[in-house]
């Protein structure tokens, strides 16, 4: 869990300055990967999550990590706002739908999201044999399942076919203007870290797409519409909107911390692989629901921690 060492010196010292700070994290219990970890231990995702949250638990005490409140995505509160802001979004006609291709196992009867699937890395120069749908761990290249050089499904190892299924989208790119914007400000003002601004960039130069925020998946926070009632959300729709549904569950009073944003400033640390979903990805969904909220102020980013070589 990289960020949690620096977050919690930096917590403590807000602390010893008498700043009134809260320092939230958790577990993010949705997505592919969840699927995947309890088809693996032939138990169900509720069950994975509640073992691992208490390990997490476990190890952050044995660090001695003070945190305010460690939460979990899979609590009520989560499901009530990320909700609201998917409203929100519909409201302000930032959502789209659209066909996508998507693989699917006639083995295992479902669509391969993300994780449940493995293939070659399509990226040149790359080649990794194990690249994940949603991303090659080798390369970072984010990768839609589809791309995959000769696909195996992750759990019966035969071979997906695409199928077409209907899909909600955020559009990024309508929502550029605001975001670049706020980019542009907030980096220097909240002076983030080299390899963030290096990130996002490397993301805006790219060129925004529209990006997709609904997984056929059963576990995972429900899509509130009735063509999609059986879809839940991309886990990185949901996952940041953790930080504030944890604050949520913490005290009743978590709006004076996320809808103030003249009073409230949002240091945030996580490692490198996670940026986008924090400098693109969230601040978007946040601007496009036209609410006051709180908006990340700094990002401090670690760098991978190499292991015995690995």
């Amino acid at each position: 869990s990289a960020g949690v060492l620096s977050a919690d010196v930096f917590a403590r010292y807000c602390r010893l300055r008498g700043y009134n700070a809260i320092y939230i994290c958790g577990t993010d219990e949705y997505g592919t990967a969840t699927e995947t970890k309890a088809l693996e231990e032939k138990c169900s995702p509720k069950e994975i999550c509640d073992k691992y949250h208490v390990i997490h638990d476990e190890v952050y005490k044995w660090f001695d990590i003070k945190f305010d409140k460690f939460g979990r995505t899979s609590a009520p509160e989560q499901t009530e706002v990320c909700q609201a802001i998917f409203h929100k979004l519909m409201e302000n006609k930032w959502l789209t739908e659209n066909t996508m291709q998507q693989l699917y196992c006639d083995t295992c009867e479902r669509f391969l999201a993300d994780r449940l699937v493995e293939g070659k890395c399509p990226t040149e120069g790359c080649n990794y044999e194990a690249a994940r749908g949603d991303q090659c761990e080798n390369c970072s290249k984010l990768l839609n399942p589809t791309e995959l050089i000769d696909p195996k499904c992750k759990v019966c190892k035969n071979a997906p076919r695409i199928r077409d299924t209907d899909h909600l989208f955020l559009e990024l790119p309508l929502l550029s203007d605001k975001l670049v914007n706020y980019i542009n400000n907030t980096s220097v003002a909240g002076m983030w870290s080299q390899n963030a601004i290096q990130a996002t960039n490397a993301w805006l130069k790219e060129g925004l797409k529209q990006r997709c925020i609904t997984r056929d998946l059963k576990w995972g926070v429900p899509v509130p519409h009735e063509k999609y009632k059986d879809k839940v959300f991309y886990v990185w729709f949901d996952a940041p909107i953790g930080y504030i549904s944890i604050t949520a569950s913490y005290t009743p009073d978590w709006e004076k911390w996320w809808k103030d944003p003249d009073n409230v400033e949002l240091f945030q640390f996580m490692g490198k692989d996670n940026v986008p979903f924090h400098t693109v990805m969230f601040p978007s969904t946040l601007l496009g629901t036209g609410e006051n909220w709180t908006m990340m102020k700094t990002i401090s980013v670690t760098e991978y921690l190499n292991y015995e070589a690995g």
